[in-house]
């Protein structure tokens, strides 16, 4: 398989796994406060990390703290602004990483890659339009401010990563969150929760983090945050499609269409960014 399609397969299947993180973290949630949850997702990702990474160097360890940091506030915004605002405001909004990313990259990509996640904003809005829309509130403007963290998380490792190895930037960003949410956490810890819960705290830890942040750094070293981020993109796809399959959700008109559009808009907007990448012309080596 060509690096390429290989790195995007990766990215794919990242996007597929944070779309299955919804109906686990919606379950988990409901047995321990959003703090606790996020403290035990960290908590059990650095205990799985810790032995395996050896050798953490200074430029790690430094990227590891501004990436964790990033990282953290990202999954705070999400999680807050989702209880305080409709799915579809959220999914719209949160969307926008796919147009701010770019601007974080500074690649200079030309107009058409704009129209292209533009039409995945657009996609999302169909995907999310069963559950209507309503007037801006406290939880559209925390999902906006994720959305801007996100995009600059996403451009900083492509920025950062340069050079170093993925399992220890991993580890690094899983010991700064464990940190960070440690103190509001314990006091709430869930003594008495059922097996389910348990299991889907690992699934969240394990899949959606250790995974997922593995994944995430190793394909964007090999390709561009813009790139990554409309493949990213498809999260709600995997989101809607895993509702269907195991909740009680139905696909609708609207969604099948919004469906279509992000395939299209991912696609479309890959073949731009793809050829504008390969006709930047190649640094000279200095000999």
């Amino acid at each position: 398989m060509p690096g390429t399609r290989r790195t995007d397969l990766v990215l794919l299947l990242v996007a597929v796994v944070w779309g299955s993180s919804y109906l686990a973290a919606k379950t988990a949630t409901g047995s321990a406060p959003v703090l606790t949850v996020l403290f035990l997702r960290y908590g059990i990702s650095a205990l799985a990390l810790v032995p395996l990474a050896r050798g953490i160097n200074r430029r790690e360890l430094k990227a590891g703290l501004v990436l964790g940091l990033t990282q953290a506030a990202v999954l705070v915004l999400e999680t807050y602004g989702v209880t305080h605002t409709s799915a579809a405001n959220a999914g719209l909004i949160i969307s926008l990483t796919l147009v701010l990313t770019p601007l974080f990259d500074r690649r200079g990509l030309p107009p058409r890659f704009y129209l292209a996640a533009g039409l995945c904003v657009v996609a999302v809005g169909l995907l999310m339009s069963a559950h209507g829309l309503h007037a801006p509130g406290v939880g559209d403007l925390l999902m906006l401010a994720a959305a801007v963290v996100r995009a600059g998380h996403v451009a900083l490792v492509g920025r950062l990563s340069t050079g170093l190895r993925p399992l220890q930037l991993t580890t690094v960003q899983t010991l700064v969150g464990t940190a960070l949410f440690a103190v509001p956490a314990v006091p709430h810890l869930p003594t008495h929760a059922s097996a389910g819960t348990w299991l889907q705290m690992i699934y969240l830890a394990l899949f959606c983090s250790v995974f997922a942040f593995l994944a995430q750094t190793w394909a964007i070293q090999r390709t561009s945050a813009s790139r990554a981020s409309l493949l990213l993109g498809t999260e709600p796809i995997w989101a809607v499609a895993i509702g269907i399959g195991l909740g009680d959700e139905h696909l609708a008109a609207p969604a099948v269409l919004g469906a279509a559009l992000m395939l299209t808009g991912t696609t479309w907007g890959q073949s731009i960014e793809r050829t504008h990448r390969e006709s930047r012309p190649q640094p000279v080596p200095v000999t």
